[in-house]
């Protein structure tokens, strides 16, 4: 049972607040979990509802060339009704804006559903309590009463009492909107009146762990929370257009202008030369639906949304639709190493201990001696191994769980190491409790504990009792561990099998030589010390024994090197930028071939000594930064930007959400990232894994060729539409408004959405990078439009000249080429490649839709009621095959085209094909 939602849990001390809410040190069992949560509902905020379903409708209509549409359908109303005739034109305008708008409007309203399921997907995980196990679980699976875990990085899942704390502090700008940390601790109780946000035992769902680690039990989840109820308040708020789509819209503008300017030439043509109103009046009608590429907001709508679906599948999750557009544009990829470029799989290969090399393998350890200098001691004994192995399991913050540990990588490698040498961590760990600790902080390069020590079991290898206090039954150990030259700094003595040696200046560098010797060798190495019967934090960390090293491998990701390669084939810039020592990044990159051996590097340090010119220098000619601070991360993204790089960014802590939202791609790590890190991205991969950032990148390029490989298409059909349109009259001829929407619906529609699901093209990844402020018609699209729409007018018109003068019907015959000449171009647009070099099945979809289409042409013509509909006879085998012949001889000249621009792209005069990204 839960207790009432007015508790003032501020005012009540830790003890009582889990008594009231029923739950003890091993938290809730699954069972009370399970019935809680039927109770209280998720743990998840209400989205806001959203525009009404006939707002949704009703701004489908804005869409100017739906306007447009709706004009037309008007004047032809008009028109029939005169005449007293069935408004045939005008029922089929309204019927393909009605189906316009239903596909609108269905694809927006299933863009809320997919919001709501990408929210669930992009779900974070909490640590927390059950049946005595720690585990993570979605957050929304929180309930009252629950024992969660917080730690730097970490973004408060639920409204929660705080039960124990370590230098905790938090971000609560989700409900102050101020950035500063504010401390919080478990003690003492607070008045039952005190103000919400001077509650510091309370944490509130939303704020952000900035520092330190804490225990807390939840209060309050999803709407019941503080910040559920904030989010009650919240109006909906309609996003704003992205760049892609301002740029259709202004494209739409520009072609609705050239339709009414082409309609208002057309019709002065027509009246100079003594036409009658109503004819020109009609003709205007087809020139005006010609023009409209009815089917545009769909195939851009389709496009957006296969993109963003098959980014998913990629492992790439688009939190902000700007990202499958600038994805397209991006320059340089600055990435972290650790479980981005590798597998994020630590493992102890190597340690040093005492004076001798001990491999670590599945079976136990493969010794060789060491020469330190000034003597090579006496050995090792296995004493001395065992506390470095307890040292590594017992400054470690990894956790027990279903299947082994869990936790950082390198802490449950650290486990595991233990596991190897035959100890048990959570027997250890239950003997040597942890009673004070500084956690590891990136500024301090260390993580420090005191542990219980009963009998001072593990000060026992120091040897002569000169080196070590007397035993004391609660004695207290420290135990550091951390980057070898800090921790050296702090080392007075080592160890090894004969006790502890003083550490003289010359072993000083010998040790740091053996760790740069196997950070070299692509490994990433801890050193660790202790000192006994330490008296606590507040006495410092110096005069430490160095126990020796452990170095730790974490294997590139097999997928990698080929990811680079093709970073490097579509001039993209790969950029490493790590904390981790600089040789180990240096054999990283060298391993999957990110940069040369012995290119240059920039470590943290020289970072602070350079003003914003030096650094922008730097960043041009440098691809590898080690040693690097998060906050320098963002003076690296800066610099970069300045120098005109269109920039991703990868990252997973707190810090690195300011050089997130700097980059024009943040990219969060969905596994290991903190919830703060995500927040901040516009992209999260699902595998944490580089080779999925590269995929990503494709699949926007592909986006944006899909599109313009659309528009190429279909204003290429609608330029040679115009144009046969506007020589009818001059030749006493005419085609109807109805049979152009049919072309423009059936014809140019179905295949043009079809084109939207083809393969990506086989080159995207070895073309430059899109500049994001390029026309849509770039790179000779453009001129190709209008060359395709003037060989495709040129031939209609021929054949309609011809037809006339043969006494053959000329109408039909120019309707149905305009109908299989577009076929064709579909089929030759669905590729860059030449029609007899592409895979019949290459894009299955285009090749039903022209199928599909070519019958139902067919069906029009020789089935009697939709042939008088559409105001067309059906043609004999002769009529037919000149029309099949003309639409040979442009899909001819099409294909003739893409083989001429390949024969240029190959000698070096044109990097693009005009339907490329």
């Amino acid at each position: 049972m839960l207790p009432p939602k007015a508790t003032a849990w501020q005012a009540l001390p830790g003890s009582e607040c889990l008594r009231q809410l029923g739950v003890g040190e091993a938290g809730l069992s699954e069972a009370a979990a399970a019935d809680r949560l039927a109770s209280a509902g998720p743990n998840r905020l209400a989205l806001p509802p959203g525009p009404g379903r006939w707002r949704i409708l009703l701004d489908q209509f804005s869409n100017v060339m739906l306007v447009l549409l709706l004009a037309v359908a008007a004047v032809s109303a008009a028109l029939a009704l005169l005449d007293h005739a069935v408004p045939k034109d005008a029922i089929a305008i309204l019927l393909i804006v009605a189906l316009t708008a239903l596909l609108g409007y269905l694809q927006e309203s299933q863009a809320l559903l997919a919001l709501r399921s990408l929210l669930n997907l992009a779900q974070p995980l909490a640590r927390v309590r059950r049946d005595g196990l720690w585990q993570r679980l979605p957050s929304d699976q929180l309930v009252p009463g629950d024992l969660i875990r917080l730690e730097s990085g970490d973004r408060v899942p639920a409204d929660a009492r705080l039960l124990e704390s370590n230098e905790l502090g938090l971000q609560e700008a989700a409900l102050t909107g101020e950035a500063e940390l504010v401390s919080k601790r478990p003690e003492p109780p607070l008045a039952a009146g005190t103000p919400l946000l001077e509650r510091s035992n309370c944490l509130f769902l939303g704020s952000e762990v900035g520092r330190g680690r804490g225990l807390a039990v939840v209060t309050a989840t999803g709407m019941a929370t503080v910040l559920g109820g904030i989010a009650t308040l919240i109006q909906t708020v309609r996003p704003e257009p992205t760049p892609l789509q301002k740029r259709l819209a202004d494209l739409s503008g520009q072609l609705v202008t050239w339709a009414l300017v082409l309609v208002a030439a057309v019709v002065l043509g027509g009246w100079l030369l003594g036409g009658s109103p109503l004819a020109l009046l009609e003709l205007a009608l087809s020139t005006a639906v010609a023009i409209v590429p009815e089917g545009l907001p769909a195939v851009i709508t389709v496009s957006l949304a296969i993109g963003t679906r098959r980014m998913v599948q990629r492992a790439a999750l688009i939190r902000h639709l700007p990202a499958v557009e600038a994805l397209g544009a991006i320059t340089v990829i600055c990435t972290d190493k650790t479980g981005t470029l590798t597998q994020n799989r630590q493992v102890v290969v190597e340690l040093r201990c005492g004076t001798q090399a001990l491999n670590l393998t599945a079976s136990g350890f493969r010794i060789r001696e060491l020469v330190p200098p000034e003597g090579p001691g006496t050995g090792i004994a296995q004493g001395p191994l065992d506390l470095l192995l307890q040292a590594g399991a017992l400054c470690n913050d990894a956790e027990p769980g279903p299947r082994g540990w869990t936790g950082d990588p390198t802490e449950v490698a650290l486990m595991e190491a233990a596991a190897t040498g035959g100890l048990d961590g959570s027997d250890l760990r239950a003997k040597h409790r942890r009673t004070a600790e500084i956690p590891f902080r990136a500024e301090r390069q260390r993580m420090a504990v005191w542990v219980s020590d009963p009998e001072a079991s593990l000060a026992a290898p120091l040897g002569p009792a000169s080196f070590r206090s007397p035993t004391a039954e609660d004695s207290q150990l420290l135990i550091v561990k951390g980057a070898p030259e800090v921790i050296l700094h702090d080392c007075g003595r080592w160890l090894d099998g004969a006790g502890a040696r003083s550490l003289t200046p010359a072993q000083q560098d010998w040790w740091l030589a053996e760790a740069r010797g196997l950070a070299s060798a692509g490994l990433r190495v801890l050193a660790f010390a202790y000192s006994p019967d330490h008296p606590g934090p507040d006495a410092g960390l110096g005069d430490l024994v160095l126990l020796g090293l452990m170095a730790q491998r974490d294997p590139p990701r097999p997928e990698v090197p080929a990811a680079v390669a093709r970073c490097h084939g579509a001039g993209i810039r790969p950029v490493m930028v790590t904390g981790d020592h600089p040789l180990t990044a240096h054999a990283i990159s060298a391993a999957i071939g990110l940069a040369e051996p012995g290119s240059p590097m920039v470590q943290g340090p020289e970072l602070e000594g350079l003003d914003d010119a030096a650094l922008e220098a730097v960043v041009r000619r440098t691809s590898l930064f080690a040693r690097v601070l998060p906050e320098q991360k963002l003076r690296i993204v800066r610099a970069l930007q300045a120098t005109g790089a269109v920039v991703a960014m990868t990252g997973d802590g707190v810090n690195d959400a300011p050089a997130l939202r700097q980059a024009h791609i943040g990219v969060a790590m969905g596994i290991s990232g903190s919830d703060v890190s995500r927040e901040a991205a516009d992209v999260v991969l699902l595998d944490d894994n580089f080779a999925s950032i590269v995929n990503a990148v494709e699949e926007g390029r592909q986006v944006y060729a899909n599109i313009r490989r659309f528009v190429r298409f279909i204003l290429g059909c609608n330029l040679g539409e115009l144009i046969t349109i506007g020589s009818a009259p001059l030749l006493g001829l005419a085609l109807t408004p109805l049979q152009i929407l049919w072309i423009n619906l059936v014809t140019d529609g179905l295949p043009a959405l079809a084109l939207a699901l083809g393969p990506p093209g086989e080159d995207l990844m070895q073309q430059p990078p899109i500049d994001p402020g390029e026309s849509i018609f770039a790179r000779g699209l453009g001129s190709a439009i209008l060359r395709i729409g003037l060989v495709f007018g040129a031939l209609v018109v021929a054949l309609m000249l011809v037809a006339s003068r043969l006494g053959r019907p000329w109408q039909t015959m120019a309707f149905t080429t305009l109908c299989m000449a577009q076929l064709g171009h579909a089929l030759s647009a669905g590729s860059d490649r030449p029609l007899w070099r592409t895979p019949p099945l290459s894009n299955p979809w285009l090749l039903g839709a022209v199928l599909a289409t070519a019958a139902l042409q067919l069906t029009l013509l020789y089935v009697a009621p939709m042939a008088r509909f559409l105001g067309v006879t059906a043609l004999s085998a002769i009529d037919l095959a000149a029309c099949a012949g003309v639409s040979l001889a442009f899909v001819g000249y099409l294909e003739l085209e893409k083989w001429l621009a390949q024969v240029l792209r190959h000698a070096g005069h044109s990097p693009h094909p005009s339907t490329g990204a």
